[in-house]
């Protein structure tokens, strides 16, 4: 079965933009799970402009699901793994400047840091995954550097979609396969929402979880919290 991971950065974003507590970062990953949500996800940057530190260990204390916390392991970051011991750690490769992570690791020229990295991280009993693109090179990079899964960026899929769906899903297909043969786990995230999910987990197999916020958020704000989460797992059901 594939996890459906809530990324509830997007109320961060709302509720940072009056302060305050409304919307409540921990209410809704709350609401999240209660609707059938498998997973919370958040992505705590330095300049806290969405998830603050502060929303981590609140959402610590309630999350009953996967929490799966995302960032660039800078010794911040680390130090949040350390005391909130999610069951995932996330590792992106966009430092603090970058509005939204743009890219996958390249595992190869980062293969000694990340391998001490993950090594600390496990280290800690969290699982590890590398956010990384549909390139054979880069992932069996991951499998060499120790990680336990890998997160496709899945960007690219969603731009070519709606011109060539074939076109579009062949790299990441190929790429689960040898994800799998190597005995990583497969995540996936950015960008994949109503329209483009339910192909995507038709055609790539051994798919362990999806992590989805600014599109789930988004529909959200149409079709309700509830309805919403419910549409999302049935296109990966």
């Amino acid at each position: 079965m594939t996890k459906l991971s809530v990324n509830v950065n997007k109320i961060a974003t709302l509720r940072n933009a009056r302060g305050g507590d409304n919307p409540s970062v921990v209410q809704v990953a709350m609401d999240c799970e209660r609707f059938g949500a498998q997973g919370i996800t958040v992505h705590p940057r330095p300049d806290e402009r969405h998830i603050t530190k502060q929303d981590v260990y609140d959402l610590a204390k309630v999350v009953t699901t996967e929490f799966n916390i995302e960032g660039y392991p800078d010794e911040r970051f680390m130090k949040i793994i350390e005391e909130v011991r999610p069951t995932q750690a996330t590792l992106v490769p966009d430092g603090p400047d970058v509005l939204t992570s743009n890219a996958g690791w390249d595992t190869v020229e980062n293969a000694e840091s990340l391998s001490s990295i993950i090594g600390r991280i496990k280290s800690f009993g969290v699982r590890t995954s590398l956010f990384v693109e549909p390139v054979e090179e880069m992932i069996a990079g991951a499998r060499e550097i120790g990680t336990d899964r890998i997160e496709l960026y899945t960007e690219a899929y969603a731009n070519r979609y709606s011109a060539n769906a074939e076109v579009a899903i062949s790299s990441y297909s190929k790429a689960a396969v040898l994800a799998n043969e190597l005995e990583l786990g497969i995540n996936a995230g950015h960008d994949l929402d109503l329209d483009n999910l339910e192909y995507f987990k038709q055609n790539v197999a051994y798919l362990e979880e999806v992590s989805i916020g600014h599109a789930l958020i988004s529909d959200a704000l149409y079709f309700g919290l509830e309805n919403t989460i419910g549409l999302y797992l049935r296109k990966i059901s």
